[in-house]
């Protein structure tokens, strides 16, 4: 039964998040077994340059460590707002999904040209959780049930989190950073006066991914999410009544 219902729910996952979330896992499990080893997965710019080891672009994106708690609370997250993105404000938009992912790669690895990283799936993650947040401004949330906040707090209280395992906040820091990056193109710049989208999705990447008609009119709810783990959930919170202040959600 835990099997069929496990094989159920992979088969609903969205292809991206599918895709992702499985690469992952069985890079993890590879490593777990001694297939591979973790030095020939790393971020290490001298191997690609020197020696063209370029797989080296994109396994650091695929690691997220041997079986630990670190490893399973990565995962969660990475499948939780990975699948949360993409059924919902990207839904009937693969190309654009890819897109995105595609533009935190390419600026992750040209970040950390420049500084000390050697996994950068974290640093993806956190994006991930960035972009979401920002677009789901009054979802109230908590974090195991102790700490009640509204979505767009969720990634400096990963930030909070890192720092009470121990570990290095530098990939957060750089995922939110490459998150309000996204967001200000994406979503914020072509609103503006003179503004325009400078984040077009290419036309090949369409004719790839975008194989059905997008429903124009699908209007997701902010509060549409799978289940899934209590790390970071909460329900939707009411919007405020037209005649009071909205937040600011994208001037920042």
């Amino acid at each position: 039964m835990a099997y069929h219902t496990l094989r159920q729910e992979y088969s609903l996952m969205p292809p991206v998040t599918r895709a992702y979330s499985t690469v992952c896992l069985l890079t993890s499990i590879a490593v777990q077994l001694d297939i591979v080893s973790p030095f020939q997965l790393y971020f290490n710019p001298l191997l690609i340059t020197q020696k063209l080891e370029l797989w080296r672009l994109v396994t650091p994106f695929c690691f997220f460590g041997t079986f630990s708690f670190n490893f399973l609370f990565n995962m969660i997250f990475t499948y939780r707002y990975c699948r949360m993105l993409e059924e919902g404000s990207f839904r009937g938009r693969t190309a654009d999904f890819v897109y995105m992912f595609v533009f935190g790669c390419f600026t992750t690895v040209f970040c950390a040209w420049f500084v000390n990283l050697l996994f950068l799936g974290h640093s993806l993650t956190t994006m991930l959780v960035y972009v979401w947040a920002r677009r789901n401004p009054y979802v109230r949330m908590n974090f195991f049930g102790l700490l009640p906040f509204r979505a767009p707090y969720l990634p400096w209280v990963l930030v909070a989190f890192s720092v009470l395992l121990g570990n290095s906040v530098l990939v957060d820091i750089l995922g939110i950073a490459i998150g309000h990056l996204y967001f200000f193109l994406e979503d914020v710049f072509p609103n503006q006066p003179g503004g325009r989208r400078l984040l077009a999705t290419p036309r090949l990447l369409k004719l790839l991914f975008d194989t059905h008609v997008e429903d124009v009119n699908y209007n997701p709810a902010p509060d549409e999410r799978p289940g899934g783990f209590d790390w970071g959930a909460g329900a939707a919170a009411e919007p405020p009544a037209a005649d009071a202040p909205r937040e600011n959600n994208g001037n920042q």
